[in-house]
């Protein structure tokens, strides 16, 4: 039927009406949401309860002196629950995790000191602290304490095996102060495949979220391990002090090494996320009110080329000597620079691999080669005759010997009624330059002599032997025998040729580099500058320590180096360095042992004519000092000749900016 005329005005009508309507409709929305959005949305937050929950920072990066990479972060994934978002159903949602992770074979956090499986006894691991949170007598027993947990998070219509799963979660929760601000972490490092499943189950997971947070990886986890050290969790009883700090419950914090040290830079500042809630709890907004700014960049004075290198070198030249039937069994070498103190190379046979400490601790514990301890800082040798360039230092600084007086070596010295020892050899009529060449013990016990043992102590002392290094890790003192007096006899001999005191291999190379730069004693260092994590910012540039000046005059110091030098052209030296294209200083030492083969060590500083580099070598039950040269001589190379140092940015140095 068709339309009448006066039927298609009225639609018109209508029609114009709604289309009015839905226009003014529009437009209170376009006022709502975009014209007055600010106003509303201040309105209502005003009108809500904020509160404010942590963004991690990243942790400072630790490069080496040319700028690569020795410890760095990398994106992973960790479970979160975040209580703003935490409903009623908090254990069901809990025990959903416990299973996904299960099934997945990937482990959560648990720190309940109860077994994970029945019987539930104590582990022995915080049972006090757990006790005393459940607010217990003291002899309180692991069944009390389950069954109060079950009552405390209201687990009684659970399975035992999901109550001890769920309760492992809550009692986390309650003892890291889960909150708004402290989220707490379920699981750390999961892998990509688990972080999607449980992204997919987003929804029937409430509170539960899966954050990309940064985690510490190592460019080489077996690379100078020692000195750089390891993070881990803060454990309960460090908790109080390192919230004070702002650090969150789940940060992880430095252990040992650099990364222990250098905490207060490498640690960032956390940002802040501000979450506003209405008066029935629901979030209505949140903003990011505070960027989380990352952690400095430590630059080690470390060359990880070098570093790598000699490590394997070393453990090369150990394995050899012991498949040709040596002796050798452990060892440690290291480089430092002459004019700073810094320390380029530090390397220990046998060693660990970071990534696997964990699960081989109590095997390389149990280890009678010690692969856990740090030789190069912390190993005290005798030195043996490598002590002859200070002994000579001291003998002509005091006067007690002159230059080009001659000692005559009869082969036993015969000073002292109750104390003849015997020189290596039969050597005739000996100079300076000649005694050092040749390692000439019964010259050495003539200097020593004439000095004394509390004025050759001094010295020592003044050399850095004896005495802390002042390097950032921790190091050995080493032993540095007390004279009463100078009538100490056959003991004085004994110090005079590197028996009896006991020095660490970094002592070593410092006192080898305090000699070859005429006198200035730095302290040793392994930092070279705090940066910016960007590198684009200094924040500290480590200048050179001058811990003590010694006064030698030139002429002293050329003579002894002259004679260093004869050690490594035609003296005891020659067989590895003979050749050398460059000139070398250096001297070789044998060094006795309560038990075994005799200690191998050797130092020596390069170039000779501008000293750059001083090293030390100890080889323990190594037999004689020559046996040491071969690591020397490669280690040079690599200093001096290598082809990775070769380029602009890398050569020996040269350091990135």
């Amino acid at each position: 039927m068709p339309f009448t005329k006066k039927r298609q005005t009225a639609l018109n009508v209508l029609s114009v009406l709604l289309a009015l309507v839905l226009l003014l409709y529009i437009a209170r929305i376009y006022s709502l949401q975009v014209v007055n959005a600010d106003k509303y949305s201040s309105a209502a937050k005003g009108s809500a309860v904020t509160r404010i929950s942590v963004l991690k920072a990243s942790r400072g990066e630790i490069l080496d002196r040319y700028g690569r990479q020795i410890a760095v972060n990398r994106d992973g994934y960790n479970i979160v629950f975040n209580k703003a978002y935490v409903k009623e159903n908090l254990n069901d949602v809990i025990l959903k995790l416990t299973r996904i992770l299960n099934e997945n074979g990937t482990e959560y956090i648990d720190k309940l000191p109860l077994n994970k499986t029945a019987p539930y006894d104590f582990n022995g691991e915080n049972t006090d602290k757990l006790i005393k949170t459940l607010e217990l007598a003291h002899f309180a027993t692991s069944e009390d304490c389950f069954k109060r947990l079950v009552e405390k998070y209201e687990l009684e219509e659970y399975k035992p095996d999901e109550q001890r799963a769920i309760m492992a979660a809550r009692y986390g929760m309650d003892i890291s102060d889960f909150s708004l601000s402290y989220p707490y972490t379920f699981a750390e490092d999961i892998p990509t495949e688990l972080m999607r499943k449980v992204s997919e189950l987003g929804l029937f997971l409430d509170g539960v979220t899966v954050d990309v947070v940064p985690f510490r990886q190592y460019s080489d986890t077996s690379l100078a391990v020692n000195l750089i050290g390891t993070v881990g969790p803060i454990y309960e009883e460090d908790w109080e002090s390192f919230k004070k700090k702002g650090y969150s419950f789940g940060d992880k914090v430095g252990k040992s090494g650099i990364e222990l040290w250098a905490e207060e830079y490498l640690h960032g500042t956390d940002g802040e996320i501000t979450y506003y809630i209405d008066a029935k709890g629901n979030i209505v907004d949140s903003r990011v009110t505070k960027k989380p700014i990352s952690g400095k960049t430590v630059v080690l004075t470390i060359d990880s080329v070098i570093q790598r290198k000699t490590q394997d070198m070393l453990a090369e030249s150990v394995r050899l000597q012991q498949a040709l039937g040596g002796t050798a069994t452990a060892g440690s070498a290291v480089v430092i620079d002459i004019n700073s103190g810094g320390v380029i190379c530090s390397a220990n046979y046998p060693t660990y691999d970071s990534a696997t400490l964990s699960e081989n601790y109590n095997e390389l514990l149990q280890d009678k080669r010690k692969p856990l301890t740090d030789r190069a800082f912390q190993g005290v040798y005798p030195i043996g005759s490598t002590i002859k360039p200070a002994v000579a230092t001291a003998a002509l600084e005091t006067g007690k010997y002159n230059l080009g007086d001659t000692v005559f070596c009869s082969q036993v010295y015969n000073y002292f009624e109750d104390y003849k020892p015997k020189c290596m050899h039969y050597h005739g009529t000996m100079n300076l330059r000649t005694a050092l060449s040749k390692s000439c013990n019964y010259f050495f016990f003539d200097l020593g002599r004439r000095v004394g043992a509390t004025t050759l102590t001094d010295y020592f002392k003044q050399f850095g032997l004896g005495v802390k290094t002042g390097v950032e890790v921790d190091d050995s003192a080493g032993i540095l025998v007390n004279p009463a007096s100078d009538g100490f006899g056959g003991d004085t001999l004994q110090i005079s040729i590197g028996q009896l005191n006991a020095f660490t291999p970094l002592q070593m190379a410092n006192y080898v580099a305090t000699f070859a730069n005429g006198g200035k004693h730095y302290r040793a260092t392994l930092i070279q500058k705090i940066v910016s994590y960007d590198l684009k910012k200094t924040y500290d540039e480590c200048e050179p320590e001058v811990v003590n000046e010694i006064a030698i005059k030139p002429q002293n110091i050329n003579a002894i180096k002259e004679g260093m030098l004869s050690v490594t052209v035609d003296g005891t030296g020659r067989a590895a360095l003979g050749d050398y294209p460059i000139k070398i200083g250096g001297k070789t030492g044998t060094s006795q042992t309560n038990s075994g083969a005799d200690h191998s060590t050797y130092i020596v500083f390069a170039p000779y004519d501008n000293p750059e580099i001083a090293i030390s070598v100890v080889l323990e039950h190594g037999h004689s000092g020559y046996a040491s040269g071969t690591i020397v001589r490669n280690i040079l190379d690599y200093c001096f000749f290598s082809d990775d140092n070769a380029s602009e940015d890398t050569r020996f140095g040269t350091v990135l900016n």
